[in-house]
């Protein structure tokens, strides 16, 4: 059996500002997916490894879906999430929930982004 999740998409309204906060936050570089011409959504791919485990995706701008208030919350693998956290504010974000315990599972913050999405950052110390 394998994990559930295979794939995530961020919906964003702005994606040059959601661009350079997911950049800033995580310290990685996104890449272009595809052409959107051909398939009606504009989309930013984090980094990732087909070898590796844990789900990638993107960040994603199409008509009609807007981003913000959904009720999908995305965890990010972290070393220690309180780095991440650090990096929110400034990159245009806010922090929800400071890094907080939960028990043997290690430790989350709860932060929102650039464009009012919601997302989790998981690490387990």
């Amino acid at each position: 059996m394998q994990n559930p999740v295979v794939w995530f998409e961020i919906y964003v309204d702005d994606m040059e500002r959601a661009k350079a906060f997911y950049e800033a936050v995580f310290k990685v570089t996104l890449e272009k997916i595809g052409d959107e011409a051909n398939v009606g959504v504009e989309m930013l791919g984090f980094p990732s490894s087909m070898e590796d485990y844990g789900a990638s995706g993107a960040l994603a701008k199409m008509d009609g879906v807007q981003a913000g208030g959904n009720s999908t919350m995305v965890y990010f693998a972290c070393e220690d999430c309180a780095t991440e956290e650090s990096r929110v504010a400034a990159a245009g974000g806010s922090v929800i929930h400071p890094k907080f315990s939960i028990g043997q599972h290690g430790c989350i913050s709860i932060v929102s982004d650039s464009e009012g999405n919601m997302i989790g950052l998981h690490s387990m110390q």
